[in-house]
This record gives C-alpha cells, structure tokens and sequence, in this order.
C-alpha cells in the first residue's frame, strides 16, 4: 500500500477525474511528486468499477483500491448479500478472502470472521478498508487458507471458499480439481473443521460434474442478476445423503424469481405437452441453468411444447419465473410465409431451431427491436414453427 493515496489532495483529484479520458491523464500526468501517475489511474479505474457492483465501497470516504482485477474477480455486493443470508451462526472462514465483499456480508451475520487471503498487499489492503467501514469482527490473516486450517485446532460454524481455476487449464472441461484450492483433494482437512461449507464457482461448472466431485452436497443455488447467471452456490453439510435441492433466483432490483427442485425429481417428472395456447413461457437464465425443465411444467401445471424446446404454454396468465407473452399467431416455419407477414422488425428467440437468430435476420431481413417478438421453435410434432407474440411482462 501506498498510503500516499490516502491524501486529503490526491482523494480530491482521484474524485475530480472518475469521468476523465484516462489516455488523457497519462499522457498529462499530475503535479504529485511522491506518487506514480500510474498508481493513481489504478486506483481511478479500479474505483469506477466499484460504482454499481460496490456501491459501498464507492460511496465510502478514503477506501483502498487494489488493481482493477481484483475488482472484476470479486463478488458483486448484490450476490454477497443474497448468500450471507442463506447461513448464519458464531464463526465462518473464507479461505479465498480477495477484497473482502463475502467477508462484509457475513460479518452482519456472524459474530466473528476470519479473512484469509495469500496475496499479502490484498489482505493489508481489506484490513485497512474494514476499519473505514467500521467493520471490528473480521480478522484478516494473509495466508493460504488451506495452511490456516492444517495448523489451527478452531472449528468454525461455516467455511466458505471461492476457488479460481488455475490458467493452466484453459480450454478444458471445467472441473473443481482444475481450480486452486483443489477443494475435492482437501475433504479431509475442510470436514475437520467445520459440518458446513459453501463454495463459489463460476456459472461454467457444470451442474452434474460438480455434484459428482463434491461429496455430501444438500443444495446448489444458482444466483442471477438480471437474467444474466453471475455465480453458483454449493452448500455442503458434513454426512448429509438425502436428495440435492437445486435453488434459482433472478434477482431484478427488490424482486427475487424463484424456483427450485430435487433433482431426483426432475428424473422422475411425467409432463404432459400440447401445441401452443394462449400464452407462452420462457423460463429465466438460472432455470435454463439448472436443467429443471420437467420440474417446471410439473410445478407450474403448465405444457411443454417440444422435449427439447424448454417453452411453456397454458390458456391463461399465471406468475411465472421467466418472460411471459401472448400468442398472437402461430404458423408452420416456411419463407414464404415470413414474408407474407410482412414483419421488418422483431424481437428473435430461437429453442430448439437449426438457424441461429443471426441466420434469421439476415434471410428475412428483420432488423432487431420494435414490439414483435417472434419464437422459431420445435412442435410436438418435430416441425418447425414460428410464434408471433407479444410481450405481458
């Protein structure tokens, strides 16, 4: 840390210059003798990422910032709340501190914490950063969470870990053992100490790979902000064995989609199908994530129209965990027919259609937006289809 930073006069200029052109600024330089130009546009660039996904952080008064990367890897203030609230209790790890966003969210949940983070500036940094929050019930250590767990006889209530994959394994299938810390190798060492662990992982995992890496997993959370997947959560529970839930949410602003399922249940689901009614459905980013298509219709009572299509139709309107539209029309998919519906301008979807939406545009010549919103999908049937509809919600 360079606390030079921290001056009254370079806070200001930090401040003044968030919306300034930063080629600029480098090329100009600034008038602060004892301070790189460059250390001061990191901490520019790295503020104005905190500005909507650490609004905290951001509107807080003489706050570090460590190089913008950490910033990117971190959890988004809206992720750390939703899941320090599904856990609570005395004492919780994170073996994977970072800038420490997980660690503020639960320490409102949990007595004491313990921040732990190898990157020895990054652990001084989250430390200083606590104390202009007010935070006095998180300890940072700056060492390999593993290494802390082998050597300390404390149980904890909850470890939570957020492993990164290793760069060594890009390109190939997405597993936990591809990440550091290796969390299926260190079973042993985590259930040592504590019955209850989260883990963090990337939106690429798959589902079905990482239930049969990790042992005694109760549920995976699937968290979108949005309907854009941000991360999954795997809660383990030390002996646990009976069904795993799978928990979705989309978050949009003050309003939480949900929709969960087991996962046994899903194998066991008789659906019925039916050609397209009244209304039609399109499940939200965390469902479509979580394979739950049967459970969906099941739930819902609604009809699937394809197998593989994952669209839902009923006669009437109901609240549903997704986009919902009204079925103006429904026709057989053919060129010819397009271009009798004389439609220039529309909203595409594909499910379960050999062309991409790309393909579509460009051979009907259909410009993207207007009120339209045309569904190219598969029947019952196994034929092509177009649904012309428009949007309730």
């Amino acid at each position: 840390m360079n606390k030079q930073l921290l001056n009254i006069d370079v806070q200001e200029f930090i401040n003044d210059n968030l919306n300034s052109d930063i080629t600029k600024l480098l090329l100009k330089g600034t008038t602060f003798k004892s301070i790189e130009t460059i250390e001061i546009i990191e901490q520019i660039e790295a503020k104005n990422k905190c500005k909507t996904k650490l609004p905290t952080w951001f509107n807080s008064k003489q706050i570090y910032y460590p190089n913008k990367l950490n910033i990117e890897q971190t959890s988004s203030e809206i992720t750390a709340k939703y899941k320090s609230n599904l856990i609570d209790g005395d004492s919780i790890i994170d073996m994977t501190g970072g800038f420490g966003v997980d660690c503020f969210y639960f320490s409102k949940r949990f007595k004491n914490v313990t921040h732990c983070e190898i990157n020895e500036e990054l652990s001084a940094i989250v430390s200083y950063n606590y104390k202009q929050l007010y935070i006095e019930n998180i300890k940072c250590h700056s060492v390999d969470g593993v290494e802390f767990l082998k050597q300390t006889q404390q149980k904890f209530d909850w470890i939570y870990i957020d492993p990164s994959r290793r760069h060594d394994s890009k390109g190939k299938v997405f597993f936990l053992k591809d990440c550091l810390p290796d969390v299926p190798a260190h079973f042993d060492v985590l259930f040592k100490h504590s019955k209850n662990i989260m883990i963090k992982t990337s939106p690429l995992l798959d589902i079905s790979i990482g239930i049969s890496e990790l042992t005694f997993v109760k549920a995976v959370h699937i968290v979108a902000i949005n309907n854009e997947v941000k991360e999954l959560l795997w809660i383990l529970q030390k002996e646990y064995t009976l069904g795993v839930s799978i928990e979705t949410v989309n978050i949009k602003g003050e309003h939480y989609e949900r929709f969960s399922f087991k996962i046994n249940d899903e194998n066991d689901n008789n659906i019925n199908y039916s050609e397209p009614l009244n209304y039609l459905y399109e499940p939200n980013s965390a469902i479509l994530k979580s394979g739950g298509f049967s459970s969906v219709a099941k739930q819902l009572h609604l009809f699937k129209l394809h197998k593989h299509s994952h669209l839902y139709t009923y006669d009437v309107k109901i609240d549903f965990p997704g986009r919902c539209f009204e079925i103006k029309s429904t026709h057989p998919y053919s060129k010819k027919l397009l271009k009798n519906l004389k439609i220039s301008q529309a909203n595409i979807t594909t499910r379960n259609f050999p062309e991409t939406v790309e393909q579509i545009r460009k051979k009907f010549s259909i410009k993207d937006g207007g009120s339209d919103y045309l569904f190219f999908t598969t029947n019952l049937n196994d034929e092509k289809i177009v649904l012309v509809c428009s949007k309730t919600n």
